[in-house]
């Protein structure tokens, strides 16, 4: 599945969750992540997400079956172009 994910955590733990994030998802602008991810790996995500966050935190995930079915545009400069390259 496809998917963008967004987060908003204090400050002391935003180091975290971003090496977190990077590790299953492209990280495109500040606290936003996207891409394909399997299901087990989103839950995995998801789980590891919340051993990092306390209670005023919030992790928001939006899913697609498939890229393809998502229409993203971009106003402004591409600040952190997908590297897709392995």
């Amino acid at each position: 599945m496809y998917i963008i994910a967004v987060y908003d955590v204090d400050k002391g733990r935003c180091g975290k969750m971003l090496k977190l994030c990077r590790a299953y998802l492209n990280h495109i602008q500040n606290s936003v992540f996207e891409g394909e991810i399997s299901e087990g790996k989103l839950e995995e995500l998801k789980i590891r997400a919340g051993k990092i966050m306390k209670n005023d935190d919030s992790l928001i995930v939006f899913a697609s079956r498939n890229e393809k079915w998502l229409e993203k545009s971009i106003i402004g400069s591409d600040k952190r172009p997908v590297d897709n390259i392995l």
